[in-house]
């Protein structure tokens, strides 16, 4: 049996990681619902680029959705396990946080590995949909659209991929293309925007990576803590356990 000196020691440390611990474990809970947020965010503000990728890409928000869900249940028992001081359960926890560091690391190297092939599929993609665009409203063609329309372009590499394609011979540029909401272009290429969109949308979307290499970094980083707490947390209580034993 330990002196009662060295328990008095070791219930100082415990109650210092489980604080330590218990903030930490908050910080993920919020990132779990920042993730949960962007996914919903992406489901309904980016779903025409990713229609624009493959039929996976739609994918994407689904998995951030996922992802930030699993994070929020596995923060709430990362909380009850530090209240409880339960060792078992933080070695679960611990164990839970290292699988989920192991998946992030295991996505970003292959999100790494295939980013040239993204903008290729996406280059692809878009001229398939135009060659088979109509203004009945497929999601394709609305993706199309809402892409040209929101960031003032049109076609691929420059509005000349339009007279190439069915629906220019039988009607012109559509109406995405305009300048001006207003207009009706038909064939004039004066009232239609001139930059194609591709090179606009990689310069989007290479801006962005930085960012969120970024964030995926320095939420890894932040994983790596949390493994490091639970289980010092686990070693104290169980060494303070023997102790009273």
């Amino acid at each position: 049996m330990a002196s009662p000196s060295r328990r008095l020691q070791t219930k100082p440390v415990i109650t210092c990681f489980k604080s330590v611990l218990l903030i930490y474990t908050f910080i993920f809970w919020i990132t779990g619902v920042i993730l949960l947020a962007v996914g919903i965010w992406g489901k309904v503000s980016l779903e025409n680029y990713f229609s624009l990728l493959n039929e996976k890409a739609t994918n994407v928000p689904f998995v951030l959705i996922g992802t930030g869900t699993v994070i929020i249940l596995l923060g709430t028992f990362g909380c009850f396990a530090t209240c409880r001081a339960s060792a078992w359960m933080l070695k679960l926890y611990a164990m839970f946080l290292t699988l989920i560091f192991l998946v992030e690391l295991v996505a970003a190297i292959v999100g790494f590995v295939f980013r040239h092939e993204i903008k290729n599929s996406f280059k692809n993609n878009y001229e398939k949909a135009l060659k088979q665009y109509n203004s009945t409203g497929d999601y394709r063609s609305h993706a199309v659209d809402k892409i040209q329309s929101t960031l003032h372009c049109c076609g691929v590499t420059d509005y000349t991929d339009w007279t190439n394609t069915n629906y220019y011979s039988e009607k012109g540029f559509p109406k995405s293309c305009c300048k001006r909401e207003d207009c009706t272009p038909q064939r004039d290429a004066d009232k239609v925007n001139n930059e194609g969109c591709f090179i606009k949308v990689m310069t989007i979307i290479e801006s962005e990576m930085g960012v969120v290499a970024g964030i995926s970094f320095g939420v890894a980083c932040f994983q790596l803590i949390g493994i490091f707490l639970a289980y010092c947390l686990s070693r104290a209580i169980t060494n303070n356990q023997y102790e009273i034993v």
